[in-house]
């Protein structure tokens, strides 16, 4: 899933009910992370994926540039999606794992951002993945263009490349016209000034980028390194 979509218009506070797993083994996680601050906060929401996961997380861990952070947040999993998480944070100190009761995507994202370290905030599928040189490519491309605030981009697309249009549900478009959440890349502050993600019915992405272009310097990067898997059974789109 790589979250919901819009037509491309471009060419909360942490609750008591949000836990943080934080295993024994790997105490000097949060000293780790004191010291050395990422660059890049990756937000990984998941919601019963544990089939799925493993090759999104191994994505990011492929990546050539290393200065980043996973924060993996589960939206209330069922299934053994924990056990599966466990053996990352016992061996890198760059993941974070956090639970809630399910909220959605929207809420998700968000408990991601309040968490996150990055000067740079980017999103992730949990059934998704990237190309080893996604986070490269648009790290460079940001200190090329300093009046650059957020970034999207088109992906490679596995499966179904027509989605229902946000404005019209009786009508598909072609996933290149639409705004991924997960491709988005940009700005920590951008995301938190504008209070991030809200929680609508369809494409609560769309709905910030319709709000940061008001403001903010965006644009589309013509790079496929997300690999957008519609194959998954129950995605999101499959389900609307």
């Amino acid at each position: 899933m790589t979250f919901l979509f819009a037509r491309c218009r471009i060419t909360k506070a942490i609750t008591l009910n949000v836990k943080y797993f934080f295993p024994k083994a790997n105490r000097i996680n949060m000293q780790t992370l004191k010291k050395h601050k990422p660059l890049v906060s990756i937000i990984l929401p998941t919601y019963n994926r544990e089939n799925y996961l493993k090759r999104s997380v191994d994505s990011v861990l492929n990546q050539t540039y290393k200065n980043w952070e996973l924060i993996i947040v589960d939206d209330g999993s069922t299934d053994d999606t924990l056990s599966l998480v466990k053996s990352y944070l016992n061996k890198f100190s760059n993941i974070r794992y956090f639970f809630h009761e399910n909220r959605g995507a929207a809420y998700s994202m968000n408990i991601g951002m309040e968490n996150g370290k990055g000067d740079y905030f980017t999103f992730l599928g949990s059934d998704d993945e990237y190309l080893a040189n996604h986070l490269k490519l648009r790290i460079e491309y940001l200190a090329a263009h300093l009046n650059l605030d957020l970034l999207h981009s088109p992906a490679k697309i596995i499966g179904d490349e027509f989605v229902k249009d946000k404005y019209d549900l009786t009508k598909k478009i072609h996933l290149d016209e639409c705004t991924l959440g997960g491709t988005l890349f940009g700005k920590a502050e951008v995301f938190k000034k504008l209070n991030g993600f809200k929680e609508v019915n369809y494409s609560p992405e769309s709905e910030f980028i319709e709000r940061a272009e008001k403001t903010y310097k965006i644009e589309k990067l013509n790079s496929r390194t997300y690999i957008y898997h519609r194959d998954t059974p129950d995605g999101i789109c499959n389900n609307i």
